[in-house]
């Protein structure tokens, strides 16, 4: 189909929202959002009114003097993001599928509005800042590598770590679910992984729909009730921790698991929360792909010029060089983790299932805790595999 100047355009239904810097456009079909500026919104107004693509093009060239406006290229990307219905009265058929997620709808509102609010808002960025203090004030609060150990069988020990991992990882994905419902929108868990870790995900997409701060709101509100969860486990160490070992040992788990966690939030080479919200923040999108341009040059803190592949404004070239420092930052974090964590609990955890093995009899229950340890560790090594080329195939 060819477009030309004489060319006129009937759009699918649209709602368009401002946004900081440029508009949210959502295609209502297909659920899907795109980012556009000032003049292409423009451009698809007039295309409501029947105007040619000839005529609006020189009525935005006038208004927009400094941009490089050309209509026949945008029809054509309208076209192919599916957000056209018919091109000079002529239908263009789309296979299109709502990706709007339309789960957990039968959480109340109410129930969301309960636990993310105004007054709430505060009282999770005040337990935030209350758990530093703890650790300042008690740096031995901070976790060991050791922490995770806290039975003699390394089975026992691993079974409970991954059963308190996992109710950690629910509440906090049911964080984003009862702060999305609060907005009356829909969620949706999926799972996914993060480097080594097997995790849940919940597709906020619904939350374009929302303002830049409310957005905010969805992307803390699972390190939120994480806060919570640590300011009291906190509390319950410094009273109790002492008191039962295997008190003190549980909620060192529950310690170890979300200071890790928290650490991992910063590492921006991943799309955690954090990322998200440094996005939102700075309404420079994509953020991620657009650093690893610059990373590409091996020199994050070169000015982007207008030849390069980027092309940004001025705030964007600060906000993706920044970004692509913290991206190495982040690899450099994840290192230090596995240097001072992982690697001497694999070490520790080998070493004593080997032990198990080598030094007990068959019929000894630490020779079977060795050997189901073993087994266990290839289990998951397999469904990491799995998940990885499951995420790729998608």
């Amino acid at each position: 189909m060819k477009l030309t100047s004489q060319s006129t355009l009937s759009l699918t239904p649209l709602q368009i929202r401002q946004d900081k810097k440029n508009y949210i456009v959502e295609d209502t079909q297909s659920g899907e959002f795109f980012e556009m500026p000032k003049v292409c919104i423009d451009a698809i107004e007039r295309m409501k009114t029947g105007e040619t693509l000839g005529e609006i093009e020189h009525v935005l060239k006038e208004a927009y003097p400094n941009e490089d406006v050309e209509l026949i290229p945008f029809a054509k990307q309208l076209i192919d993001f599916g957000l056209v219905q018919t091109v000079d009265g002529e239908e263009i058929t789309h296979k299109k599928s709502n990706q709007m997620p339309a789960g957990m709808q039968w959480i109340p509102e109410k129930w969301g509005r309960f636990f993310f609010n105004k007054i709430t808002s505060r009282i999770y960025f005040l337990l935030f800042f209350g758990n530093i203090l703890f650790i300042l004030w008690n740096p031995s609060l901070l976790p060991s590598y050791k922490d995770i150990f806290v039975f003699d069988s390394m089975m026992v020990n691993i079974i409970v770590f991954m059963v308190i991992s996992l109710l950690l990882i629910l509440i906090h994905e049911f964080g984003h679910v009862l702060a999305i419902r609060a907005h009356g929108l829909p969620a949706k868990l999926d799972i996914g992984r993060r480097l080594f870790f097997i995790v849940f995900e919940t597709d906020l997409t619904p939350a374009w729909k929302l303002d830049s701060k409310q957005r905010n709101q969805l992307y803390f509100a699972g390190l939120a009730f994480e806060q919570v969860i640590l300011f009291i486990a906190f509390s319950l160490i410094l009273i109790y921790g002492n008191v039962h070992p295997l008190v003190g040992g549980l909620l060192g788990i529950i310690v170890f698991d979300l200071v890790i966690k928290f650490i991992y939030q910063c590492c921006f080479y991943m799309k955690t929360d954090l990322y998200y919200v440094v996005e939102n923040v700075t309404s420079c999108y994509n953020l991620m792909e657009r650093g690893k341009e610059v990373l590409k040059s091996w020199n994050p803190i070169r000015k982007i010029t207008a030849h390069s592949a980027l092309e940004e404004n001025e705030d964007d070239e600060k906000v993706i060089r920044y970004y692509s420092v913290f991206y190495v930052c982040g690899v450099v974090l994840t290192f230090g983790l596995f240097v001072i964590y992982f690697l001497p609990q694999t070490v520790y955890a080998f070493t004593r299932s080997i032990n198990h093995v080598i030094e007990h009899p068959m019929t000894n229950p630490y020779f079977w805790d060795g050997i189901a340890f073993l087994f266990q560790t290839v289990l998951m090594v397999g469904l990491f595999i799995w998940v990885g080329r499951r995420n790729r195939g998608k």
